[in-house]
């Protein structure tokens, strides 16, 4: 609880508001602060789990203690940064929430009984089970993102649900899915058509997601203004990509020099996703998976979530789920 006598806070349970003034009250200041559309407070409720009310100078933050008392020093700093500039970025922003160390890493037991929902202009998500809840919730809270399971349990629909969701409420300037094109038992050099034809076929499910959520015919326009790219990773090598919501799927077909290349791509007010499954690796024989590499190397990171997912969420006919129990109690080591 601050001792500042323009600051006073209350406390309930887990929860706490935090009331306070900002001085001196500059309306030219208080615009840069909260900037276009409250697009700054906006940002720091979604990564910092916390709400922001304001009049004037006077400002309300809530959320649990934690958030709430990191939050409203990060308002305090961004208030003394307008002093000296008319306008903030969101790389500015991004940057003082990072610097303040303020991490949500929720459990998935903290989300049982929860309710979440990613509204898309065709339909409306909700998340299933704890797991899912923690992916959505850790995709809106975190840059870069994890999610590792078997297929049918929702980590790349709900990846494309959420990248949908932050392109509606402009939260990035656009969508990149992208998939590794490995050979899967087939020769792309036999395949018609260029690179970008060759890998198509691999990148259907993404679209398939997109028609859902967006509808067809809109996807299509997205596509042809470059507010959607959709491409193999190799088409990656040497960006940079700021604002934007980035999915890597399959990624269980990296290897580990390609997934470093990728993760090292995500620029300022971007988020990235990563999914695939451990146990469907396409690469030759004796090749690591990039995305065990970085399981291993990235587990204690802080400010990237990681999400396992089991038997038990997979959302797809009930056989799917016993096919996958069935190859686990089984053995990988057996086939």
């Amino acid at each position: 609880m601050s001792n500042r006598p323009d600051a006073t806070a209350t406390t309930t349970a887990d929860q706490e508001q935090r009331e306070f003034h900002l001085q001196p009250s500059e309306p030219d200041r208080l615009a840069a602060l909260s900037g276009q559309f409250d697009e700054h407070f906006k940002h720091i409720e979604r990564r910092m789990g916390v709400r922001i009310g304001y009049r004037g100078n006077h400002f309300r933050v809530s959320g649990d203690a934690e958030a709430t008392a990191a939050a409203t020093e990060v308002l305090r700093h961004l208030y003394r940064e307008t002093e000296a500039t008319d306008s903030l970025s969101p790389d500015i922003v991004h940057l003082f929430i990072r610097e303040s160390g303020f991490e949500r890493v929720p459990e998935a037991a903290k989300y049982s009984g929860h309710s979440i929902v990613i509204k898309t202009p065709k339909l409306q998500a909700r998340p299933r089970g704890a797991n899912q809840l923690k992916y959505v919730h850790s995709i809106r809270t975190h840059d870069i993102n994890f999610g590792v399971g078997p297929a049918g349990t929702g980590k790349t629909w709900l990846a494309v649900a959420c990248a949908v969701e932050a392109l509606k409420n402009e939260e990035v300037k656009r969508i990149m899915l992208v998939r590794p094109a490995v050979e899967a038992g087939e020769k792309l050099g036999f395949l018609p058509g260029d690179l970008a034809q060759k890998v198509d076929p691999y990148l259907r499910p993404l679209y398939d997601a997109l028609y859902e959520m967006l509808g067809f015919d809109y996807v299509t326009k997205l596509i042809e203004k470059s507010v959607i790219e959709i491409a193999p990773l190799a088409f990656m090598r040497g960006r940079t990509l700021n604002n934007a919501f980035i999915i890597l799927d399959e990624s269980q077909n990296t290897t580990r020099e390609q997934m470093k290349m990728f993760l090292t791509r995500i620029g300022f007010g971007s988020t990235a996703v990563v999914t695939g499954d451990i146990t469907q690796v396409d690469l030759p024989r004796g090749q690591n998976s990039g995305l065990q590499h970085a399981i291993d190397v990235l587990d204690k990171v802080t400010g990237i979530s990681f999400t396992h997912f089991g038997a038990s969420d997979v959302v797809r006919h009930p056989l799917v789920q016993r096919i996958v129990e069935a190859y686990d109690a089984f053995g990988e080591s057996e086939l």
